[in-house]
């Protein structure tokens, strides 16, 4: 065994933590080596970057067919390399398709394999578990629940929090925010969040736009804040938003020069949010903002789901992160037909006028903010290295 590890991060949030994680491991072991598929930051912690993580990006199921050829011959590559000179540990940080097929084949030949971030087996097939069994050495978990679920099945796991909770402020500064927003400081605020993806705006923000045109004729003073991950999903809804009528919306992009995403600041300076279903969720939790959250797949989108997952619906009555968490309907969901501009305008509204229900969100968002802040960057890097030392 050589003394070094393997390591595939497939997209930003996991580039992010896993570089955060092998700092850590590092100061440990001053003398370790990694190599893998990673971004800007794992290169910037040392990390050998074999593959850019961009050449795994894909979105939806028809850029996935359309980059396999290209996808499947890195797969070959870094699995020719690491299978050539093994390393102590292999770690996949999420990405599942690819990291679990990968981890398979280097377990069946005696490296340990590290997988952080669980499926969502608890939502849709869990029949992977038998999968994860014969890939996985050792699961890093990010929410409580799931440790219960590998203890039972017999997978080697541990708990390790969320990466967010330890990124977020306990108490976020809304009046600071809304200060460099430039935002009233007394003026309600709803943030709208349609998605950071092109389908997702498409499908998301009529529906979004029209319930902010219902709540403006109640309110006419209410202030509509609008994150986009980029300028192009930023024209794309600025205009689909020229459509609508809405006397007070600011658009707010992500940029290079703020600390935080644009999707941050807009729930940092926001009373209430309608957010669709996804991190932005959970985000939103940590923020301890009163959110709806809301989903709508195209017929096609769901004829392909229901098709690839052999289900119509997830396990669970909740999708939103923050319900699943815990455990109950802290706050409203609005799914598919359910989706409508009035449905979601009425249920914002009842949260506001409901103030003694907002608290209650509130304090159950401070809840579940300590219970997923754990160092999570420690506990992981920690829990690898107690792989590591175990061996094959």
């Amino acid at each position: 065994m050589t003394d070094c590890i393997g390591l595939v991060a497939g997209e930003p949030s996991g580039d992010l933590i896993a570089a955060q994680v092998l700092t850590g491991m590092k100061e440990a072991r001053p003398q370790l080596v990694a190599s893998g598929i990673g971004g800007p930051a794992l290169q910037a912690s040392g990390m050998q970057i074999w593959h850019p993580m961009d050449m795994l990006s894909v979105f939806g199921y028809v850029d996935a067919l359309k980059n396999l050829p290209r996808i499947y011959a890195i797969f070959k590559d870094v699995q020719r390399r690491w299978l050539a000179n093994p390393p102590e540990v292999f770690v996949g940080v999420d990405a599942p398709d690819f990291n679990l097929r990968l981890e398979h084949n280097l377990k069946k030949r005696g490296i340990p394999t590290v997988h952080f971030v669980s499926p969502s087996i608890w939502a849709w097939r869990y029949e992977r578990i038998h999968r994860i069994r014969q890939a996985v050495s050792h699961m890093l978990v990010l929410f409580p629940f799931e440790l219960e679920i590998y203890e039972r099945e017999g997978i080697p796991a541990t708990y390790v929090g969320h990466p967010l909770a330890d990124k977020i402020a306990l108490e976020p500064d809304r009046q600071a925010t809304r200060e460099a927003l430039g935002i009233d400081p007394d003026a309600t605020v709803i943030a709208i969040l349609p998605g950071s993806r092109r389908s997702e705006i498409e499908l998301m923000t009529p529906k979004f736009l029209a319930a902010a045109e219902r709540l403006q004729q109640r309110a006419p003073g209410l202030i509509f804040v609008v994150p986009m991950v980029n300028q192009a999903r930023k024209a794309q809804f600025e205009q689909m938003a020229a459509n609508f009528k809405l006397a007070n919306l600011q658009v707010i992009e992500t940029s290079s020069s703020e600390q935080w995403p644009a999707s941050w600041r807009a729930m940092a300076a926001c009373n209430m949010a309608l957010v669709t279903s996804g991190t932005a969720t959970l985000e939103c939790a940590l923020f301890k903002r009163p959110m709806v959250i809301s989903y709508v797949l195209s017929p096609w989108m769901r004829r392909i789901m229901a098709w690839k997952s052999g289900q119509s619906k997830p396990n669970l009555p909740w999708v939103g992160l923050p319900n699943v968490l815990s455990q109950s309907f802290v706050v409203p969901e609005l799914l598919q037909d359910e989706a409508t501009p009035e449905n979601l305008a009425n249920a914002l509204w009842g949260l506001w006028e409901d103030a003694g229900r907002r608290h209650e969100i509130e304090q159950q968002f401070v809840r579940l903010h300590q219970t997923l802040r754990c160092d999570t960057a420690t506990r992981a890097s920690q829990a690898i290295l107690q792989v590591m030392e175990r061996g094959p």
